[in-house]
């Protein structure tokens, strides 16, 4: 079981990887490290997101997951 949560580990970093180098790098400055707009930008800022930043959370999240499993067993 742990041989294949560490597979399954590596296979998540790997995949976060690739996905975080295919990204557009944003030229945002200063205000795009922090977020940059404001509250009043409106809901919906998942909607927003690109393909690949929604499939980056969701790697980021499993890797992170999968790190807190090893880390148990």
């Amino acid at each position: 079981m742990k041989v294949f949560l560490s597979i399954i580990h590596v296979v998540l970093a790997i995949a976060l990887m690739a996905v975080i180098l295919l990204q557009q790098r944003k030229t945002g400055g200063f205000a795009g490290i922090f977020g940059g707009g404001t509250q009043a930008d409106g809901g919906g800022q998942w909607q927003r997101f690109t393909a690949l930043t929604k499939i980056t959370v969701v790697l980021t999240t499993l890797f992170m997951v999968s790190s807190l499993v090893l880390v148990v067993l």
